[in-house]
C-alpha cells in the first residue's frame, strides 16, 4: 500500500455528528471505487474509513465521518485533522471493490455512513456511463441523517439507471417513504435476488444478517460483496 500525506482541504460537519472530509494527496494516488483507506496515527494505530468518491474523480479523496462525542475513534482523527491541517495516510485496503467487469445488476446497501461506500461505486457508475441497473437503498435510524438525499434524488433524475430507496428505522409522523431495517425494506421489493451482484456496507450484524437472509431470496453468496465479511 502507498503511505502518502494529504493536505485537509474541507472538514466540515454535515449534520450533527456527521463529518465530511476532503483531502489531498500530495502525489497520485490508485484506489479501486469501494476500497478504504487507513489514517495512520501511528505505525500500530492505522484506522479506516471508506473513501466516499469514485477514483475517477483525480486528485481528491473524500471521507464521511460518524464522530459521535463517546466515539473517540474517530474524534480523535478529526481532531488531528483539525489541528495539523494534514494526515497521513494509507492505501487502498479492502477486498469488497466493484467488480466493473460483471454485467448484472447491482443492488447497493448501505447503514448510516457505509453510505459513503456505496456513494463511490455509485459515483463511479454514473462517471464511466455504465447501463447497468443499480439499486442504492441507503438505512438510517431517523430520516436527518439522510445528510446527502437530496444529492441522491437529483442524481437519480439525471441517470436513469439508477433508483434510491431511503429507509429510516424510527420515521417521524411526516416521513412517507419506506420504514424499517434497509435489508428487510430489500426482501420486500424484489422477488428473486438470484441475479444481482449486492454490495453491503454498515454495522457487522446488519451484514451478517443481510447475508443469511438474502441467501433466502436466492442471492449467491460469492455475489454479496462487503469488507465486513473479512471479519464475521
Amino acid at each position: 500500500m502507498q503511505r502518502i500525506k494529504c493536505r485537509v482541504e474541507e472538514l466540515r460537519e454535515y449534520v450533527d455528528t456527521i463529518w465530511h472530509v476532503a483531502l489531498t494527496p500530495q502525489q497520485a494516488v490508485s484506489f479501486k471505487p469501494g476500497q478504504y483507506l487507513l489514517v495512520v496515527m501511528s505505525d500500530s494505530d492505522k484506522r479506516p474509513f471508506s473513501i466516499a468518491n469514485s477514483p475517477t474523480r483525480s486528485g481528491v479523496l473524500e471521507l464521511q465521518i460518524g464522530a459521535t462525542p463517546e466515539n473517540a475513534y474517530a474524534g480523535q482523527v478529526l481532531a488531528r485533522m483539525r489541528e495539523q491541517g494534514e494526515i497521513e495516510i494509507e492505501l487502498a485496503a479492502g477486498k469488497a471493490f466493484l467488480r466493473d467487469e460483471s454485467p448484472r445488476p447491482l443492488i447497493l446497501m448501505a447503514g448510516g455512513t457505509g453510505f459513503s461506500y456505496a456513494r463511490a461505486i455509485l459515483e463511479y457508475l454514473i462517471d464511466t456511463g455504465s447501463k447497468r441497473p443499480v439499486f442504492l437503498y441507503w438505512g438510517v435510524r431517523q430520516a436527518h441523517w439522510l445528510y446527502e438525499q437530496g444529492l441522491m434524488q437529483q442524481w437519480e433524475r439525471d441517470y436513469a439507471p439508477l433508483t434510491f430507496i431511503p429507509v429510516v428505522q424510527e420515521p417521524q409522523a411526516d416521513w412517507t417513504g419506506k420504514t424499517g431495517l434497509v435489508h428487510k425494506a430489500i426482501m420486500d421489493d424484489f422477488v428473486s435476488l438470484h441475479d444481482y451482484d449486492i454490495y453491503v456496507a454498515g454495522r457487522f450484524e446488519m451484514a451478517g444478517a443481510a447475508r443469511e437472509e438474502f441467501k433466502v431470496l436466492g442471492a449467491e453468496p460469492e455475489r454479496i460483496f462487503g469488507d465486513a465479511y473479512e471479519f464475521i
